[in-house]
């Protein structure tokens, strides 16, 4: 469905209210007992040509709200407005047949295992040229000097498409995947956990290499990470989530030094530091991360918060701006001063 075109901003994305709950089932019958809330009324912009980092433990909800957006997976409910080229915005989660076909190719994704998104029975000729063919773009012979171009963009030898997957190292693997993302010229690209499975020396390599594609072919990123120190030197905004919901969205380099939320600072004293002088003694967060199957009352966070009060047991708290361009969803914090690492 496309809607009139009246943004006068440069969001590409705009995610609003966005829900997605899978069915728990139980007993002989199947009978339903519960829903389990991945995905938690997320509310998120991504702006023509940055990279916003989508970060958070394993498990709250990262991964679903991105397969949402591609529709890998139907949302339970909310809104996903897509803003092309055209300038035309289209909800996504209306759509079906030959327009949800359109908006794959403009929105393309690299999955977290280089190998486990490869079919190990088909050669990287047709791995990368498969997009081509889903969406009859050229000839073979179009197609095999596309899968050329697109072998030597991303640093591998053209003479390497008739091989398999196995024979290649897992930074060549993902490599493979980002040539098969870019097929098809996406205007977005999401990205999950892109590095997590690679060497630390490796990880740089990909990381510049995305880097330097964003800036050759105008890229848009949402880069899914639990990793913050990959964050903080590859995206421009960071959106942080807790069991399903986002609980802090700002800039990076503000995010870092002056968090808002107490789950953001300490996730943040959470990543290792190799410089001792940077060391600081940090007590780790009692408890464990609330169950999605049953959230409690208020504040999802207000258990494990060292600095929870009564409204944040009893009431919810929304996502609001605490300053330009920096929202936050605790009662607090504005009253609050935490720690940052800058």
């Amino acid at each position: 469905m496309v809607i009139e075109n009246e943004s006068v901003n440069d969001n590409i994305l705009e995610v609003q209210e966005l829900r997605k709950y899978f069915p728990v089932k139980s007993g002989f019958f199947r009978r339903l007992v519960g829903e389990l809330k991945a995905v938690d009324d997320v509310n998120f912009e991504l702006r023509r040509g940055e990279t916003l980092a989508l970060v958070g433990e394993s498990g709250c909800g990262k991964t679903t709200t991105a397969r949402c957006i591609v529709k890998a997976v139907t949302p339970t409910s909310g809104s996903i407005k897509y803003k092309g080229q055209s300038g035309d915005i289209v909800e996504t989660t209306d759509l079906k047949g030959e327009q949800l076909r359109t908006l794959r190719r403009n929105i393309q994704m690299i999955f977290q295992d280089p190998f486990s998104s490869l079919n190990p029975r088909m050669n990287v000729f047709d791995i990368v040229s498969e997009p081509l063919t889903t969406f009859r773009i050229g000839d073979r012979a179009d197609r095999e000097q596309r899968v050329i171009e697109l072998l030597s963009r991303v640093g591998l030898r053209p003479e390497f498409m008739r091989r398999f997957p196995h024979a290649f190292s897992g930074g060549q693997r993902q490599r493979i995947g980002i040539a098969r993302a870019l097929a098809v010229n996406p205007e977005v690209v999401i990205a999950d956990e892109p590095v997590s499975a690679l060497d630390v020396s490796v990880q740089a390599q990909i990381l510049n290499l995305m880097s330097d594609l964003q800036e050759e072919l105008s890229l848009t990123y949402l880069f899914v990470s639990h990793d913050l120190s990959v964050v903080k030197i590859f995206s421009n905004r960071v959106a942080v989530m807790y069991v399903g919901k986002i609980v802090e969205i700002s800039d990076t380099e503000e995010l870092f030094a002056n968090p808002k939320h107490p789950y953001t600072e300490a996730l943040l004293y959470s990543v290792p530091k190799t410089d001792p002088r940077l060391r600081t003694e940090w007590e780790p967060l009692p408890g464990e991360v609330a169950n999605p199957l049953s959230p409690p009352s208020g504040c999802y966070f207000h258990p494990r918060c060292p600095y929870a009060t009564d409204i944040c047991r009893e009431q919810s708290p929304p996502l609001k701006e605490t300053s330009p361009g920096h929202w936050t969803s605790c009662h607090r914090s504005e009253e609050l001063e935490l720690q940052g690492v800058g």
